[in-house]
């Protein structure tokens, strides 16, 4: 598949986490927290190399623009290889993703209340990392039909002029 259409796949499931998520954790006190957590490591990265942690809404800020990105490329990894098997190794991809932030956190250093703080916060975590690659793999079988379509209309209009 051609990267631009695996990126723009990535890029939408990294918007519907991030959209979800920010949604969601206005309204349910248990949602997870990936905000927080983006925000902790960032600023212990920092810390460790002894520069300046910016104010909150800086800081925020850089932890939402890292998120986007890194889920980006993360999920265009679905679009690898053929078309046949993309739904689950987008699946697996999202599943992979959310167990890694219910787990990880801790091993890291971080908090693990942002995404492990209940059972529910748990099944959110996962859930909006699934549906995130459920999306990509959604956008990405959207374009490659819109231009397998447009590839047959060039076919057609090729083989008609040169009949005629």
């Amino acid at each position: 598949m051609k990267p631009g259409t695996v990126l723009a796949g990535g890029l939408a499931g990294a918007a519907t986490v991030t959209l979800l998520h920010e949604s969601i954790r206005r309204v349910v006190p248990t949602a997870p927290r990936m905000d927080r957590l983006g925000m902790e490591a960032i600023s212990k990265g920092l810390k460790k190399a002894g520069l300046k942690v910016p104010e909150e809404n800086a800081l925020f800020t850089v932890a939402m623009a890292g998120d986007l990105v890194s889920n980006a490329i993360y999920y265009s990894a679905a679009g690898i290889g053929s078309e046949k098997n993309i739904w689950l190794r987008g699946s697996l991809l999202g599943l992979a993703a959310g167990i890694g932030a219910v787990l990880l956190p801790g091993p890291l250093g971080l908090s693990k209340r942002h995404s492990n703080k209940t059972v529910a916060t748990q099944v959110m975590t996962i859930g909006l990392y699934v549906t995130g690659a459920l999306v990509t793999t959604a956008v990405i079988k959207l374009l490659n039909k819109k231009k397998q379509v447009k590839h047959k209309e060039w076919e057609q209009r090729l083989m008609t002029s040169a009949m005629g």
